[in-house]
């Protein structure tokens, strides 16, 4: 029986939103963390925080169960289907690609609340924006 690989995702805006913002996703596999990182001129939080998503997917398209940690409302219920997805709409196509047959299972974490994976994933996305 396959596991899920677990994953911890963060964006974020600085010095204001909208502003120049990163993006950052931490994959736990048995022993093994991978840390990646990424970021963008002029953004948008919510837009960043869905692209972390996206970018662990697509880095993990072999793999078909996911539990994935989050701080973002947004980007559980968007993806959920319980909010209506008005804004981001081509990110949201792009998630529902790589999304497309997976078992994903999200998770809400409070943010800077002192959850290890939580506090590291944010300062990656926050050195995503430098």
């Amino acid at each position: 029986m396959m596991s899920r690989i677990i994953i911890y995702t963060d964006g974020s805006c600085r010095p204001k939103n909208p502003g120049k913002g990163g993006w950052g996703f931490i994959a736990l596999l048995q022993e093994c963390e991978i840390h990646v990182n990424g970021g963008a001129e002029y953004t948008t939080n919510n837009v960043m925080e869905i692209t972390a998503v996206i970018e662990a997917l697509r880095e993990f398209d072999n793999i078909q169960k996911f539990l994935i940690y989050t701080d973002s409302q947004y980007v559980i219920n968007c993806a959920q289907g319980k909010w209506e997805r008005k804004k981001n709409v081509e990110l949201w196509k792009k998630y529902d690609t790589y999304a497309q047959g997976k078992d994903i299972i999200f998770e809400w974490v409070k943010a800077h609340n002192g959850d290890h994976y939580n506090e590291l994933v944010d300062k990656l996305a926050k050195e995503g924006s430098e």
